[in-house]
């Protein structure tokens, strides 16, 4: 089977060529051909993967290409894992907004837009090509915004296209983790958008043990969602937020943090990987180890603004180990296997949530099998959730139509809808800002 990674000269693609080397069921990826447009990229990173293939018996062949209608005919799987503008792009986003006073981060609020402007054309010129090139192939796609992305490309792709995240497996799995449970064994009520969702109820054995999770400020307060938002709130509201949720309810404090920052996260990350690429061009280095070191350091300072704003320390030891190459990997076999499972992904809502249309990415659990993901039937959401999750799909679908017609108009009622840009001023100087800066908007007239 043959997989192409979209964005292959990425800095996490050795999390997911480590996942399909643990693989060794019949069926599985026996080719992987990695594309981007940085040939020194791929170089580093095929360095990275020949070293940790050494003494795999027959571990998955690897190739590089910069052209990507190779890439793409063939293949069986498309990962699209691309970062349109690189993390320079990444650090303009939140510096231009944090100069206006709101948040800048990649996928939440004007940040998340700015990204989302200049990635969807580019994802849509993709699932065009896909569509055309590789009809039958899968796509499962990790581009930020994933659920704004996913949906752009759905609407070539139809539900052949899915949208993965490692940030609810995560809280899910620390919430089972607490409760003394097996996460895979677990039933977690998760309902939202990507970087907008709830965990509403845990079941184990049939019985919901989330109340219990609740009821107890000990056990409430002793992992990482408990540390960010704080016993008191997490019991008023009767559930668990995705993480990114912090951004909303303590949008202030979070501003203030970033805007304090030595540096933004784009920016660190940037320097960071700036090294790593660097001495990948050292012939004698050790290219595993020098990936493992940067990759360490990575995840530690992960949302470390917020965690800080929060009193809430360094991250624990078992969420420091990434997570979305596993999603990819289960959702891979129960489609190529038929191995039937259940995942949380990013998938159109399908009457899932009455609140939203047929045709709206959302993130929640669902049925996988050889014909796909298939959302499963959840309650509905409390109002004060619907408001934000209606709130921010308006936003998207803004974002989509601003891209389509290349109208500054709509893309200043983007910004200006989204609740945590709170003036239309405001908005219309994002606009400014972000043309400025990123020559992939020059298409907004």
């Amino acid at each position: 089977m043959k997989l192409t990674i979209l964005g292959g000269g990425g800095f996490r693609v050795p999390l997911v060529y480590g996942a399909l080397l643990t693989d060794r069921g019949e069926g599985r990826v026996t080719e992987v051909v990695l594309h981007d447009l940085d040939a020194g990229r791929l170089s580093a990173v095929g360095r990275v993967l020949t070293e940790q293939a050494a003494g795999v018996a027959d571990a998955p062949t690897v190739t590089t290409t910069t052209d990507l209608d190779e890439a793409l005919r063939g293949a069986d799987f498309i990962f699209s894992a691309i970062r349109v503008g690189g993390l320079e792009g990444r650090a303009n986003d939140e510096r231009v907004a944090l100069d206006e006073g709101v948040l800048g981060q990649e996928t939440v609020g004007a940040g998340g837009i700015a990204y989302g402007l200049r990635t969807v054309p580019v994802a849509v010129d993709i699932a065009r090509r896909v569509a055309r090139l590789a009809p039958d192939a899968w796509v499962i796609n990790f581009t930020n915004p994933a659920g704004l992305v996913t949906e752009a490309m759905s609407r070539h792709l139809g539900d052949r296209v899915i949208g993965i995240c490692d940030s609810p497996v995560g809280l899910g799995r620390r919430i089972a983790r607490v409760l003394g449970a097996n996460p895979n064994e677990a039933w977690i009520d998760y309902v939202g958008l990507n970087h907008l969702g709830w965990v509403r109820g845990l079941k184990i054995a049939g019985r919901d043990e989330l109340p219990r999770l609740l009821a107890d400020p000990d056990l409430l307060g002793s992992f990482e969602e408990g540390k960010l938002f704080g016993v008191d709130w997490l019991q008023s509201l009767g559930a668990i937020p995705n993480e990114y949720l912090h951004y909303y309810y303590f949008n202030r404090e979070a501003v203030r943090a970033y805007q304090q920052a030595e540096k933004t996260r784009g920016a660190f990350l940037a320097d960071q990987q700036a090294r790593f690429y660097e001495e990948m061009r050292r012939a004698d280095a050790a290219a595993l180890t020098a990936w493992d070191r940067t990759r360490a350091e990575r995840e530690a300072t992960y949302m470390s603004e917020n965690r800080e704003t929060a009193g809430a320390g360094e991250r624990d030891a078992d969420d420091l180990s990434g997570g979305y190459e596993k999603v990819a990997l289960a959702l891979m076999r129960a489609i190529a296997r038929d191995e039937r499972t259940t995942l949380i992904l990013n998938v159109r809502n399908q009457g899932t949530l009455s609140v939203l249309d047929t045709d709206a990415v959302i993130e929640v659990p669902c049925l996988v099998d050889a014909n796909g993901a298939h959302p499963v039937s959840v309650a509905p959401l409390p109002d004060h959730a619907t408001g934000l999750v209606c709130s921010v799909k308006a936003v998207e679908r803004e974002v989509l139509a601003a891209a389509e017609s290349g109208a500054r108009a709509t893309a200043v009622k983007a910004f200006a809808l989204h609740p945590l840009v709170d003036s239309v001023g405001v908005a219309r100087r994002l606009v400014e800002g972000y043309t400025s800066v990123h020559p992939g908007l020059a298409y907004l007239k």
